[in-house]
Formats: structure tokens, C-alpha cells, sequence
């Protein structure tokens, strides 16, 4: 019976791992059962739509094509973004060319990063959370570690198991009912990875499910590609992300940008 042994902390393992992302895709799940806030006009600003969509990076991405659209940032094809007029006409915008400094010129990826990094996109993501259409960063981590928590349970569960088949005091009980026996918590881990995959996903991304249903109003009206006026285009920069960018000059200047550690040689 010393595989009983074993089959407890099989069991005890699989229960925890399995509890702690059951609470972590409830608390995940929170802000889609709240919605938006009530008042809320349920219309997405360009900004809006860009963090919900891609998180800070995008939002960083969405101003630089803005102000290069309305030829007040230059973003060269060599990867460099160049300072035309510097007056900010909203905080992003701000970010951004305090991220370029004082000389009016940078590489685009550092740019990039700090304008993710700045203020004002810390203020709009805790803005769309508590309007119940960002999910919490903390949520998007703990679910994540969560479904990392119960992947070891179940490889604990088959080495627990293997080892158990393998002692030679298991030969009071056939290896077939111990295997079975050791089968019941590996079903657990399994079951719960399956249903994180098609429930819990949806939660882990920037978006709660009300932030989707906003973002997918907004993809529709934007229509197919990048043309018509300026918002549309800018919808689906917004959207879809530096891909959806028409102009040639453009993507190859967003192609250079995790180049720059090589120009710092």
C-alpha cells in the first residue's frame, strides 16, 4: 500500500493548483460581468480602441502613425523619427515627443517603449478597468500562473504515478487499478486545462468582454482595409496594428524599429 502514498500528494497537489485557477478566472471574469460603467458612452476613442486591442505598445504605435499622418513627426525608412512641430496636442502626443528629447530625433523603438511606458497610458488603461472594459493587469497574471500551476500538477501526477507503478510494494493490487486510481486526479489537471483554454482565454487579453463587443462595433464600422477618411484608417492602425499601415515609407520605418541595439555599437 505504499502507493497510496503517493496517490495523496497527487491528489493534494492537484486540488490546489486546480482551486487557485478556478478563483483566478472568476476574479478575471469580473470586470465582463460588470460592463461599462454606468453613463458610459459607449463609443471607443482611437486610443481606447488601440490599448484594448494591443495594450500599451499599440497605443505608442497608433500616435506615432497619427502625428506622421498629419506630417508632424517624420518616421523615416531607416527607423528614425524626427520631431516637426513640437507642440502635443494630447498627453500621448506629448509622451511621445518628450520620448524623442530635446535634440527632435530618435530611433523609433526606444521612442516606442517609453511612450508604452509614460503616464498617460497608465491613466488610460486604469480608466477602461474601471469602466469594466480592460482586464486588471493582476488578472491577466494570475490566470496565467494559474494554468502554469496546474500544467505542473499534472506532470507531478505522472511522476507520482510512474513512481508508484515502478515500487515493488505496489504488487498487492494489480498496476491497472493503481494506474486508474492515479488516472482520477490527471483527469482533473486536464479537464481544468481544457476549460481554461476556451473559457479563461478570453480574459487573459486586454480586453474584458465588454471591451470586445466595443472593439468589434468599432472593426465593423472601420470596414475592410485602411482607406476612406482619416479616423477609418486610423480605426484600423488601431485595430489590427502597424500591419494595417498603407503607406510604404511607413511600415518599413515600423519594420526597423527592434534594430536600434545595433546602431548603439
Amino acid at each position: 500500500m505504499i502507493w497510496v502514498l503517493l496517490l495523496l500528494p497527487a491528489w493534494a497537489v492537484t486540488g490546489v493548483a486546480c482551486t487557485r485557477l478556478c478563483l483566478a478566472a472568476v476574479r478575471a471574469a469580473a470586470p465582463g460581468r460588470e460592463g461599462a460603467a454606468p453613463g458610459r458612452e459607449q463609443v471607443l476613442t482611437l486610443y481606447e480602441a488601440a490599448f484594448l486591442s494591443g495594450g500599451p505598445s499599440r497605443v505608442a504605435d497608433l500616435t506615432l502613425v497619427s502625428m506622421a499622418r498629419q506630417r508632424r513627426l517624420l518616421l523615416a525608412h531607416t527607423g528614425w523619427a524626427t520631431v516637426v512641430d513640437p507642440r502635443g496636442r494630447d498627453d500621448m502626443e506629448r509622451s511621445v515627443i518628450g520620448a524623442i528629447g530635446p535634440e527632435g530625433q530618435s530611433r523609433i523603438a526606444p521612442v516606442r517603449a517609453a511612450a508604452a511606458a509614460a503616464d498617460a497610458v497608465r491613466h488610460l488603461a486604469d480608466r477602461l478597468v474601471v469602466a469594466g472594459l480592460a482586464v486588471p493587469d493582476g488578472s491577466r497574471t494570475t490566470v496565467a500562473a494559474g494554468v502554469r500551476r496546474v500544467r505542473l500538477a499534472a506532470a507531478a501526477v505522472v511522476a507520482l504515478a510512474t513512481a508508484a507503478l515502478l515500487l515493488p510494494g505496489s504488487a498487492d493490487l494489480p498496476r491497472i487499478l493503481i494506474a486508474l486510481w492515479f488516472a482520477l486526479p490527471l483527469a482533473l489537471t486536464l479537464s481544468c486545462l481544457a476549460i481554461a483554454r476556451i473559457e479563461v482565454r478570453p480574459y487573459s487579453r486586454w480586453a474584458s468582454p465588454a471591451g470586445q463587443r466595443l472593439l468589434g462595433n468599432l472593426a465593423q464600422r472601420a470596414g475592410g482595409g485602411p482607406g476612406g477618411d482619416d479616423r477609418a484608417y486610423l480605426a484600423c492602425v488601431a485595430v489590427r496594428g502597424v500591419r494595417a499601415v498603407g503607406e510604404p515609407e511607413l511600415r518599413a520605418a515600423f519594420a526597423h524599429r527592434d534594430d536600434h541595439r545595433e546602431h548603439r555599437a
